[in-house]
């Protein structure tokens, strides 16, 4: 039952993510005149329209008439409409703003194609830009109610923050004729004074051969143990097994701050991420050829490395999402910003098919004093589309793998 309300959560998460970049083409596109023929929740097979309906008098916009909505019957969902139509469509995987006119070199008013080369700029990266603000936005709120350690040395206001143990260390084993066993541990005895395990040892190295206190809760009493620690040349110093307890730092008037700090922080982490995996591709793949076989099994071992944190769609909804929400809400809002911070990364690379690699194209030809063919720019996006369909389709099946 977890694992299908994570994956229901899982592919909401997504919905929203993907809806909200596309809203932000639709909001700029708008602010700069150039007409939206759809703007659509999930994919065809459409299940639902309507038609934003102009005032009935010209120019009546505004005090004497508004705007309202129209349901389109069946019938006219294959007629192209002159107003706004927002649709409802049953696949659930995003959402899309359909502009008019999409090629660069559209010269029809109202298009893109028409907009100058400022506006398309801003209509491009406007997607990117509401996905990093959805990050940020979740990351403030976390950072008022509680903000997980996500990463090492991770942004942090220390005047405002505020520490405490969110899952306690607790003892999971003791080893026979310890020091633990002679001091009484026992299993299920949480740790008071320690927020993680690695507090406990550096306790227990700073008391290497010493006598040391721990005060422990156990059944919901707490219980001062003392134990004499093993010298530091010893196999062990206390002698138990641990879960690693994990921490939570909350933060009041610095929360907007923190959510605005780990947001750059994290775009940097996952800009250093893609550059790793690039490189351990490229360089993975030319040990191939090599005529040595160890630095083939290298080569191999590189990329399947390299690959091993890579996921898709059906991972990060099918494992996940199920994983975060199984350890709280707060774990699986995290999971939601750090995917969101992910897609304006993965969508301000030049690859043609994305919005980066669409403003490449068009930068390209300004600086050759002329606009980009319709022609030549379909040619070069399908064949970009093309290979990440092959790719999402193979990691996919990797995905699949990973679950079964």
């Amino acid at each position: 039952m977890n694992t299908v309300l994570g994956v229901f959560v899982g592919i909401l998460a997504l919905m929203f993510l993907i809806v909200a970049h596309e809203f932000g083409h639709f909001l700029v596109a708008r602010r700069n005149g150039v007409r939206v023929k759809e703007f659509g929740i999930g994919f065809p097979p459409r299940a639902a329209a309507w038609l934003h309906v102009p005032p009935k008098k010209p120019g009546t916009k505004g005090k004497n008439g508004k705007w309202t909505w129209r349901k389109l019957k069946k019938s006219e969902w294959a007629k192209d409409q002159k107003s706004l139509v927002f649709s409802l469509n049953f696949l659930p995987i995003g959402g899309f703003c359909s502009m008019d006119g999409e090629s660069d070199d559209d010269p029809r008013p109202g298009t893109f194609g028409a907009a100058s080369y400022w506006r398309k700029t801003k209509i491009l990266f406007a997607g990117v830009t509401m996905n990093w603000l959805v990050a940020f936005v979740i990351l403030t709120i976390l950072a008022w109610t509680g903000l997980p350690a996500l990463v090492e040395h991770q942004f942090t206001i220390p005047s405002d923050a505020r520490l405490s143990a969110e899952t306690p260390v607790v003892v999971t084993e003791i080893l026979a004729d310890s020091p633990a066993a002679a001091a009484g541990f026992q299993t299920g005895d949480e740790f008071i004074d320690f927020l993680t395990s690695d507090d406990v040892i550096e306790y227990n190295n700073s008391h290497a051969g010493q006598t040391a206190a721990y005060l422990v809760r156990r059944s919901g009493e707490e219980k001062t143990l003392t134990a004499t620690l093993n010298t530091e040349d010893s196999d062990y110093l206390l002698g138990i097994t641990m879960s690693l307890g994990s921490t939570i730092t909350r933060y009041s008037w610095s929360a907007p701050l923190v959510g605005a700090g780990l947001t750059v922080q994290l775009t940097g982490e996952t800009f250093k991420g893609l550059g790793h995996l690039l490189v351990s591709l490229v360089s993975g793949a030319a040990r191939q050829v090599s005529s040595d076989a160890s630095v083939r099994a290298e080569g191999r071992d590189q990329v399947s490395s390299a690959t091993a944190g890579v996921s898709g769609i059906v991972g990060i909804v099918g494992s996940f999402f199920p994983y975060a929400l199984s350890a709280g809400p707060t774990y699986a809002l995290l999971l939601a910003a750090v995917i969101s911070i992910s897609l304006a990364c993965m969508n301000v690379l030049p690859i043609p098919a994305l919005d980066g690699g669409r403003w490449f194209l068009i930068t390209l030809a300004r600086l050759k004093h002329k606009k980009l063919a319709k022609d030549r720019e379909q040619e070069i996006v399908a064949r970009a589309f093309i290979f990440l369909l092959i790719l999402m389709a193979l990691i996919t099946v990797v995905d699949i793998i990973r679950l079964f």
